[in-house]
């Protein structure tokens, strides 16, 4: 049996929730192997960020040209990406060993509102892993950065979206959790339409990770060969349901719990 392999690129969460470990736990929630690369490491919980440090770039290369020279990856996903230096560092070995598809989730700010990415650093993940992408998934904050102009409404959605693709992004999916929208609408913008994905929302403070989960489970389904509307609505369904079942530990924006199903088999006995 060949088991799909998805590989995230992004920094660790000491908390648990976010981060290299919210990805590996979403890729192993859709029985798919997960491979890192580590571009920081982070101290943080619930609360927020204590302090950060940083992975110099070669190590990233190195980390990135051992797993893989080793490994077929099906997909990959970026996460936290806080320098230029980094950015450049994660593109070129992209380019160098051709994988693909990739999500790139641009993760700017945490869930505590500290500060992920260096405001320098935008233009590089404009210039150097924008065109690479199979789908971009900002948040609409992340999404007014990256199109530079702002976002009031669902048309604003669409306009900021095709401006993103701009930069050579195939697709970008703008999530619509920083929305007062009830239901959540989730807005995907490919070369084939709009295509849109609503979820009740959920009167929650286990948010912690949503992005980097939403990313990964995109990746995951992408690795195992779905196709790109359809990897999206399996994600959103998946961070409907992992929100859902949170186990409501932390004293801030707490975790989800990635494994939503062997939570509803217990709650069964």
């Amino acid at each position: 049996m060949t088991v799909p392999v998805a590989l995230t690129v992004a920094g660790s969460d000491s908390g648990g929730g976010a981060g290299i470990q919210a990805d590996l736990k979403t890729f192993a929630a859709f029985g798919v192997y997960g491979l890192t690369v580590i571009t920081a490491v982070t101290a943080q919980n619930t609360l927020g960020v204590r302090a950060v440090q940083e992975i110099d770039p070669a190590v990233i290369a190195s980390q990135l040209d051992a797993v893989a020279e080793d490994f077929s990856i099906g997909a990959l996903k970026t996460g936290m990406l806080s320098s230029a230096a980094i950015i450049e560092a994660v593109a070129d070995g992209i380019t160098r060993h051709e994988l693909r598809p990739l999500v790139v989730d641009p993760v700017m700010v945490a869930k505590s509102g500290d500060r992920l990415l260096r405001p320098e650093a935008v233009e590089a993940l404009r210039r150097k892993l924008l065109p690479m992408a199979r789908l971009v998934t900002p948040n609409i904050p992340e999404a007014e950065v990256l199109a530079g102009r702002p976002i009031r409404n669902r048309e604003d959605r669409v306009i900021a979206a095709r401006r993103i693709m701009e930069f050579g992004a195939h697709a970008v999916v703008i999530k619509g959790g920083h929305s007062e929208d009830d239901p959540v609408v989730d807005v995907l913008v490919d070369p084939e339409g709009v295509h849109e994905y609503a979820a009740r929302r959920l009167a929650t403070t286990s948010t912690h990770g949503t992005g980097c989960t939403f990313s990964a489970a995109i990746a995951a389904s992408l690795a195992q060969g779905g196709d790109l509307a359809g990897a999206v609505g399996q994600a959103r369904e998946y961070l409907t349901r992992a929100l859902a079942a949170a186990p409501g530990i932390g004293h801030g924006h707490g975790p989800m719990n990635h494994f939503p199903s062997a939570e509803a088999a217990r709650a069964r006995r």
